[in-house]
C-alpha cells in the first residue's frame, strides 16, 4: 500500500492547474444511461473514482472511452444490456448509487446495491428512495440491493426532500428528464456540480428551471439526444490548494479557480489573513502575516462553508494563533483525522459533531495514517508546515479525488514524495 512522504520545506510559490470537479463528472457519467446518443465529457478529472464509474457504466452495457489522457470521456449507452449495479462494483463508491434514477427512467426498472465509500457517517438511501417513491416508482430493499420499478413509468410529482441531499437531487433531476408531466422538487441542494448537471442535461434537450436555487423544476420529455459537456473546476481541489499557501506561506496561483464556487471559504479564509486575488487565469492566494488567526467554522450545504474542506481547514488553524471551534454538521464521524494531527502536535479536542482547536506555533512530523479521501489530503497539508518528516499511511483514498498530487505540489517547491508499497 502506497504511503506519502512529506517534508516541511519553506513557503511555496508558482501555479496549480485545477482539474474538473470529481463530484460533477461522477454525477455527468450517468447521464449517458438517459440517451441513445453520445455524451462527450471533457476536461475530466483522472481519478480512480472516475474509472470506477466507468467499470460499473461498463456492466450494464453502456461504452465508455476515455482520450486525451482521460480528459476526455465519451460514452454511449445505445446498448443497454442490464437493469442491475453489481455490489463488488458499488461497494467501492459512495456515488454509484447515481445510476438508479437514470436506469429506473431509461428502462423502467433498476436493481442498484447500496453502496459505499469513505467511513465518514451512514449516509443513507432513504431521501432517494422517498423522492423517486413520489415520480411513481416502487422501490423495495432486498439482500442489500434496492429493487426499484416504474411499470407504468415515471411521472411528474411535487415532492420536499426532508434534507437538501446532494446525490438524492442529482438522482430525482435525472430520472424527472423522462418522467410525464412536470416534476417540482423543493428543498434541493444548490451546489455548482447540480447547477453543471442541469447545464449538460439541457444541452441534452432537457426542460429543467430553478438550478442553484432549493426549487428545481423539471418537464419531462420523450428523449433526449448527445452533447459535448466540459465538466466544472473542482471546488474542492481549489480549495484544498489555496490552503497550501496559507498553511506554508508563499504565493500560489489557482489556474482555472472561480470566486463564486468558493465564496464562503474566501471569507473564512479573509478573517484568518490570508489574500485571495482574481487574476485572469485563476485565483492568486498569499497569507499577509506569519501566523494566521484562528476563525471558527460550521458545515453546511452550498452556498455554506464545504464539508469537504473542514478536514484541510482544521490542518490551518492547528497552528492558528488563538482558539477555533469547527461545528460538522453534514456528515457524522468526520473528525477522524483530528487524532492523526494530534500526532503530529496539534491540540484539537472532539466532542460530539464539534471540534475546538487550540493553534499552536508549529506542527511535527509523525507517521500518520489517512481515513478518509479528505483527511488524507490534510495530513500532507499539515506535513507542509510541520517540522520535519511526516510519512502519510494509506494514501489510496487520496487517489479518489486528487489528481497528481505529488507533481502539482513539487511544482511550486513542496517537498514531497510518493513511496511505492513492496
Amino acid at each position: 500500500m502506497d504511503s506519502i512522504l512529506v517534508t516541511g520545506n519553506g513557503p511555496l510559490h508558482g501555479q496549480i492547474p485545477i482539474a474538473g470537479a470529481k463530484n460533477a463528472c461522477l454525477a455527468l457519467m450517468p447521464v449517458t444511461l438517459l440517451s441513445d446518443e453520445p455524451l462527450t465529457l471533457t476536461n475530466a478529472p483522472r481519478l480512480s473514482d472516475i474509472k470506477t464509474m466507468t467499470m460499473l457504466l461498463q456492466s450494464v452495457g453502456a461504452e465508455v472511452t476515455e482520450m486525451q489522457d482521460g480528459k476526455v470521456i465519451a460514452l454511449t449507452s445505445h446498448g443497454l444490456n442490464s437493469h442491475t449495479a453489481d455490489y463488488e462494483i458499488v461497494r467501492k463508491m459512495r456515488a454509484s448509487n447515481l445510476v438508479l434514477g437514470p436506469l429506473l427512467a431509461r428502462m423502467g426498472k433498476a436493481v442498484v446495491s447500496l453502496p459505499g465509500g469513505c467511513a465518514i457517517g451512514a449516509r443513507p438511501m432513504d431521501l432517494h428512495v422517498e423522492a423517486l417513491e413520489a415520480l411513481g416508482a416502487q422501490i423495495e430493499l432486498k439482500d442489500g440491493y434496492l429493487h426499484a420499478e416504474a411499470p407504468g413509468g415515471l411521472k411528474g410529482a411535487v415532492h420536499e426532500m426532508r434534507f437538501a441531499s446532494v446525490g438524492a437531487t442529482e438522482n430525482v433531476v435525472m430520472a424527472a428528464t423522462l418522467a410525464k408531466g412536470t416534476t417540482v422538487l423543493k428543498n434541493a441542494a444548490r451546489e455548482p456540480e447540480i447547477v453543471d448537471l442541469v447545464h449538460c442535461l439541457r444541452k441534452m434537450g432537457a426542460q429543467i428551471e430553478g438550478e442553484g436555487t432549493s426549487t428545481i423544476t423539471i418537464e419531462g420529455v420523450d428523449r433526449l439526444h448527445g452533447a459535448t459537456h466540459q465538466v466544472v473546476t473542482d471546488r474542492i481541489e481549489l480549495g484544498t490548494y489555496m490552503l497550501a499557501p496559507a498553511i506554508c506561506g508563499g504565493e500560489v496561483e489557482l489556474l482555472g479557480g472561480r470566486l463564486d464556487l468558493v465564496g464562503t471559504f474566501c471569507e473564512k479564509l479573509d478573517a484568518a489573513g490570508i489574500d485571495v486575488q482574481e487574476t485572469p487565469n485563476g485565483l492568486k492566494v498569499s497569507r499577509r502575516n506569519d501566523r494566521v488567526r484562528a476563525v471558527d467554522v460550521t458545515t453546511e450545504p452550498f452556498p455554506g462553508f464545504p464539508t469537504d474542506l473542514q478536514a484541510q481547514m482544521m490542518a490551518l488553524l492547528a497552528t492558528a494563533d488563538g482558539v477555533s471551534v469547527l461545528e460538522e454538521k453534514i456528515f457524522e464521524n468526520r473528525f477522524m483525522h483530528a487524532p492523526e494531527l494530534t500526532r503530529m502536535g496539534a491540540n484539537i479536542d472532539v466532542h460530539g459533531g464539534t471540534a475546538t482547536v487550540t493553534g499552536v506555533e508549529r506542527l511535527k512530523g509523525a507517521p500518520v495514517m489517512a481515513t478518509d479521501l479528505r483527511a488524507s489530503v490534510s495530513l500532507i497539508l499539515a506535513g507542509l508546515a510541520a517540522e520535519g518528516e511526516t510519512i502519510v499511511n494509506r494514501v489510496y483514498h487520496l487517489d479518489r479525488g486528487y489528481e497528481h498530487v505529488e507533481e502539482k505540489l513539487q511544482a511550486v517547491g513542496a517537498k514531497i514524495e510518493r513511496i511505492k508499497s513492496q
